[in-house]
């Protein structure tokens, strides 16, 4: 098995909003309610999905895929200010603990810095234990919580914050 990292294309954003579909459903089951887990589909981020990959820099998607099939995905976009927000890190569950969440956010980085970015951040669920582990192992700092009333379902989150995003760079 050999993993390749590349930007995304357009025509990537079908197999990304499966992928995003899956993954969440399998990471969120025992946090979201089922009628939010339910009512994720496809048809719902697909739109999202080509917005991001069309987005103007500062911006960054990036899929990681084996023997042709993407098996991970990152989208971070530019907020203003020189700050950058990632979006979606997704994985297949089956191949979490094989580093690509730390490549993807590695290029994901170094795209964002030579676009100008010097802060990256992001919003985890509370009770994604894993999640917030992952990120702290990359030197990710939690810089405080909200309330989201998200799309799907209201949750409690926490910001985490690369103020030196090239630290994320060193960490693949």
């Amino acid at each position: 098995m050999s993993v390749s990292v590349r930007e995304a294309l357009h025509d990537d954003a079908e197999e990304i909003a499966a992928l995003h579909v899956a993954v969440w459903r399998a990471t969120y089951r025992d946090l979201a309610p089922q009628a939010a887990i339910d009512a994720l589909d496809e048809a719902k981020r697909l739109p999202a999905w080509r917005s991001y990959i069309a987005a103007p820099p500062p911006s960054a998607v990036f899929a990681a895929s084996d023997e042709g099939r993407i098996i991970g995905v990152v989208a971070a976009i530019g907020e203003g200010e020189g700050e950058a927000e990632v979006k979606h890190l997704y994985v297949r569950p089956e191949r979490r603990g094989d580093r690509i969440g730390r490549v993807l956010l590695a290029f994901a980085a170094r795209k964002l810095i030579a676009d100008g970015v010097g802060t990256i951040r992001l919003a985890v669920v509370a009770g994604n234990a894993p999640a917030r582990a992952f990120y702290k192992s990359l030197g990710g700092v939690e810089a405080g919580e909200f309330d989201d009333p998200g799309p799907l379902w209201r949750s409690h989150n926490v910001r985490v914050v690369w103020r030196d995003p090239a630290v994320l760079t060193r960490a693949a």
